[in-house]
């Protein structure tokens, strides 16, 4: 069974023209079931955590940061998201997911996220210490800092989230090397550390083709040295494109299940009503 539970209608809007080109992405590359995962930065519900958490001062990251903010978010609430996803149940077999950003108040999130009916929820590290790390406008802030400093800083924040208790799936693992800034140092207690973590609170880990073909850094998450640890600490995984454009649903998903099969992986994990089950992975 291939399926790609990590993907958002951001680009686009709330609509079946839009959103049927992922599902006709879907079909042309053979999956079987695929999952929608919008960012909390769509609900205007999480407004507030991202100002409270986000660098906003008059800083090369502020600026940015403050006119990203105001570009095409909070546009729709949750109850707007699961009315058109039960729209869409009516046409597509198709999964209700998250993708939520490592906020400092996760008892918010969990207050925020408890009504609602998800297959699965996705927690990412997106910040370091109120800076989005993953924004190319903004990656120079990588040269200003250490990186062994971000690096412990990364490894905490998803301890956090891992306590937390509310996810399923850690998104996009060590996706600190977007911009090609790689550690000339021993970054294993780093990477043991969330694998630790993620072991303790039963997340498992994605497999994400985007940093594949959205970054230059040109590869799969987590890179080879995290599989290796995650692997070993026999954490599960799910394969996912990260698709932000429906042409790229299920984006090199038979080179990913490759590259999961190579370091002895050989299943995958489905999700239904926050509950999983363990099929064979397929190319």
């Amino acid at each position: 069974m291939k399926t790609d539970y990590h993907m958002h209608f951001e680009y686009g809007d709330y609509k079946i023209d839009w959103v049927k080109g992922f599902f006709e992405a879907a079909g042309k590359r053979g999956l079987d079931e695929i999952g929608i995962s919008e960012h909390t930065h769509t609900f205007p519900e999480f407004e507030k955590l991202y100002y409270d958490d986000l660098i906003l001062d008059d800083s090369p990251v502020g600026q940015f940061q403050k006119v990203w903010l105001k570009t095409n978010k909070f546009k729709h609430t949750l109850k707007d998201y699961f009315n058109f996803m039960g729209e869409l149940k009516k046409i597509f077999k198709v999964k209700i997911g998250i993708e939520v950003c490592n906020f400092q108040d996760q008892d918010a999130v969990k207050k925020i996220l408890l009504p609602y009916d998800f297959d699965y929820i996705i927690g990412s590290v997106h910040f370091i210490s109120g800076w989005g790390f993953d924004a190319e406008k903004i990656k120079d802030e990588f040269l200003r800092r250490d990186l062994r400093e971000i690096y412990d800083s990364y490894a905490g924040e998803v301890e956090k989230l891992a306590a937390a208790g509310i996810y399923d799936i850690l998104g996009h693992p060590f996706n600190l090397r977007l911009f090609k800034n790689f550690p000339d140092f021993d970054v294993t207690p780093y990477l043991e550390r969330v694998a630790v973590a993620l072991k303790k609170s039963d997340m498992i880990i994605d497999v994400n083709t985007g940093t594949m073909y959205r970054y230059p850094v040109g590869e799969i998450s987590p890179y080879a040295d995290f599989m290796k640890i995650a692997a070993a600490h026999k954490i599960p995984i799910t394969i996912n494109s990260d698709a932000h454009k429906p042409e790229d649903c299920g984006k090199f998903h038979d080179e990913a299940a490759d590259y999961a099969r190579s370091f002895g992986y050989t299943q995958t994990v489905i999700f239904s009503g926050r509950d999983r089950g363990f099929v064979k992975l397929n190319r």
